[in-house]
């Protein structure tokens, strides 16, 4: 009797959250879409850009990264690379030594030691940016890749647009293996839902990987303060003191050329770490939106889950549970299609399904997990 009482009034409320959630993406997918691909070519341009990346233990990676920086097609002398080496045991301040003193471009080293800090990656970006000769800071991790024309669309973009900060997109390299394919689709989410909320007015996701922001800018929001004793949230946090106190002056650089990529993770523990880090900054947002975003997905998500378990338990139908998983899934195909497309992630698309299945429990897991705020990161354990 009990059980019917439970169903009888959550069977609604189910119906509202899922079908609410399949118009909320199609939304998203109207957002993305009318989201412009490009921006006028500036053939002067006023901009010098400070290219930063926090760096630890990267000797496998950041190479490749400096390699791709003298590619770019963006004037050398209009930009530098800074790199922030925090505290790495290996070979990669040896490495970025090495490369500066034959490469085209203006690349430093810049050396922290070892010391305890509740934001590593913060206090990174923070040395660099009082070293930094330019307007615009562009920032991007150790273990990246980027294209010839990245600083070119970024340039672009803010000077058409007069953006205070730009969130760039990113995904991953080429896939080897089931899981790189769900990482994919599940990291395309993040990319297109945080584009789509810029477009909307309501900044809520980018990531530190393909980030601008002017440097006036920064500090006149004063930097970090407020959040730096929070490990994680060196680009969100930022972006949402640069979108409260600019209204408007947020935006989404849609451009094939400026797409960074990275790598999947290979390894669960790593996958479990970042997923963890990640979600731990929910708790701390100060803005309500993206607060309320965080809640409402998570709440979608359980629904499904909760509607699962009724039709087994025989409280709906089969048919019934196959009409919500068909409103939830079914704008999620269209959305995130149309996302993998534009980061020449087609063959992606097919694995949609499969992490449909799994992104509801993904969800609820990572949201409840991050209730014990430690966690691990590059040899560092962070609160």
């Amino acid at each position: 009797m009990f059980e019917q009482y439970i169903a009888s009034w959550m069977v609604p409320l189910l119906w509202i959250l899922i079908s609410s959630y399949g118009f909320f993406t199609i939304l998203l997918y109207v957002l993305w879409k009318f989201l412009p691909s490009e921006n006028k070519k500036q053939s002067n341009t006023s901009n010098f850009l400070s290219v930063i990346i926090p760096v630890r233990n990267e000797q496998d990676n950041i190479e490749n990264l400096l390699n791709d920086l003298e590619k770019q097609s963006f004037p050398y002398e209009r930009f530098e690379v800074l790199v922030v080496d925090d505290g790495s045991t290996d070979q990669t301040s040896v490495i970025v030594k090495r490369l500066s003193l034959h490469s085209a471009c203006n690349i430093s080293l810049i050396s922290l030691t070892d010391t305890p800090t509740s934001s590593p990656k913060k206090r990174a970006i923070e040395t660099a940016i009082t070293e930094s000769k330019g307007n615009i800071i562009v920032t991007t991790d150790g273990d990246c890749r980027v294209q010839p024309g990245w600083l070119q669309a970024i340039s672009d973009c803010q000077m058409s647009s007069k953006a205070k900060l730009i969130s760039g997109p990113v995904t991953f390299f080429k896939e080897s293996s089931f899981t790189d394919y769900l990482q994919t689709v599940e990291f395309s989410s993040l990319i297109g839902s945080g584009a789509s909320a810029i477009a909307a007015g309501f900044p809520s996701l980018c990531n530190g990987a393909n980030l601008a922001y002017e440097k006036s800018a920064f500090f006149a929001v004063d930097g970090y303060d407020g959040v730096r004793h929070i490990a994680s949230g060196d680009d969100e946090f930022l972006m949402h003191k640069i979108a409260a106190k600019y209204p408007g002056g947020v935006k989404f650089l849609k451009n094939p050329e400026a797409v960074v990529s990275t790598k999947a993770h290979s390894e669960w523990s790593l996958f479990f770490k970042q997923r963890k880090r990640w979600a731990s900054k929910w708790k701390h947002y100060q803005n309500k939106t993206p607060l309320f975003l965080a809640l409402y997905i998570f709440a979608c998500n359980l629904s499904m889950i909760v509607a699962l378990a009724l039709c087994l338990t025989k409280n709906i139908t089969a048919q019934n549970f196959g009409i919500l998983l068909l409103i939830k899934c079914a704008p999620e195909w269209l959305f995130l299609g149309t996302v993998l497309h534009f980061l020449r992630k087609s063959v992606s698309i097919f694995f949609i399904p499969f992490t449909q299945i799994f992104y509801p429990f993904y969800v609820c897991f990572f949201g409840l997990i991050v209730q014990k705020p430690e966690y691990e990161w590059k040899g560092r354990k962070l609160i």
